[in-house]
């Protein structure tokens, strides 16, 4: 049967229209699609971040010392904070009180300004990974630095001991930092579950690695130099604040190590610049320029051991010192709900 001209016409002008129409289709289905596969990378992107609660407050808990470690840094070095450098990052916490700017030789300053910023930068790392929270109210006060040391001591020193007041003062100050941090990550590393935390504690732990041992080598170089007035070596005052027992000429580096084992209260975790011999590496030296047991490895630390360090209580359940109301996140805050639950 054969068609008329105008039903002809308009079959011809329904498929030109048809052939006009399925390239802009297949492009808007290609657009929609592409879409949609952005929407699934980043969602599947999105999951892959998703971490178990153990991470998140394993992952949370160290901010707590990172932003002490930036504050303690940034002050001494350049006579501000995380207010002025990077404010975003405190997610609106209080500001430090006590902390100032410290009277610093060139190359100390120098390194302890670089030093602020990698701070800066850890809290930035972890809180990509983590929700994180705001920065907790510490104590930098010359104050809470000279009760430290007097409890190392055993005795008040006179004058009180300032953090502040010099470069080995500050140095010594230094010390009693960034190695609680790292044996935070060395005991945290085996406990987390995801990859990318395990990935994130390794690139922290390198850098806090890094920083303690500058530290300890700018100390071991002036290991036998007098802290003035008190007239007690550099080397004598890092053992007491370490917390091992040492020939006495080189007593003080050990007094830091000595109340840090004491208040962590899970035995000998920590070593100053001078040890027994048979506590050196391989048993075959005094000198102990790194801390490590007897493989030469970096010690591990509980958050609870690290809290009755840092709160200079002994009792992660009492807190005071660094952090007079207390640190931040789950961890830290089970501890201190238990205790007023109890109380």
């Amino acid at each position: 049967m054969s068609q008329s001209p105008i039903t002809f016409t308009a079959t011809i002008l329904l498929l030109l229209l048809l052939l006009l129409l399925v390239p802009q289709y297949a492009s808007s289905r290609s657009i929609f699609s592409e879409e949609n596969n952005i929407h699934f990378r980043k969602q599947a992107d999105a999951d892959a971040l998703n971490l178990s609660r153990p991470d998140i407050d394993l992952l949370e808990f160290p901010l707590n010392l990172e932003f002490l470690e930036a504050e303690f840094f940034l002050f001494g070095s350049l006579g501000y904070g995380l207010d002025i450098v990077n404010p975003n990052l405190t997610k609106g916490g209080p500001p430090p009180f006590g902390a100032r700017k410290a009277r610093l030789d060139r190359l100390t300053r120098d390194v302890i300004s670089q030093f602020a910023f990698q701070e800066v930068g850890h809290l930035r790392a972890i809180q990509k990974m983590v929700k994180g929270f705001p920065r907790p109210q510490l104590d930098l006060s010359s104050k809470t630095f000279a009760t430290v040391v007097n409890k190392a001591f055993g005795r008040p020193l006179y004058p009180p001991f300032d953090p502040y007041a010099n470069s080995i003062n500050y140095l010594l100050a230094s010390y009693l930092i960034p190695y609680v941090g790292l044996t935070g990550y060395v005991g945290a590393n085996p406990k987390l579950q995801a990859p990318q935390s395990r990935q994130l504690v390794a690139g922290l732990l390198g850098v806090e690695s890094g920083q303690d041992a500058i530290i300890r080598g700018m100390l071991y170089e002036r290991a036998a130099m007098l802290v003035l007035p008190y007239k007690i070596r550099v080397g004598d005052f890092t053992n007491k604040l370490s917390g091992d027992r040492v020939v006495i000429i080189f007593l003080t580096n050990q007094i830091v190590s000595d109340l840090r084992n004491k208040l962590g209260g899970s035995g000998h975790k920590d070593e100053g610049l001078f040890v027994q011999k048979a506590l050196g590496a391989e048993g075959k030296t005094k000198g102990n320029v790194l801390a490590g047991d007897k493989d030469s490895l970096a010690f591990g630390r509980t958050p609870q051991e690290i809290l009755r360090i840092v709160y200079g209580s002994g009792d992660e359940k009492v807190p005071g010192g660094f952090f007079p109301k207390g640190a931040s996140g789950v961890i830290a805050q089970s501890g201190l709900k238990t205790n007023s639950t109890e109380t």
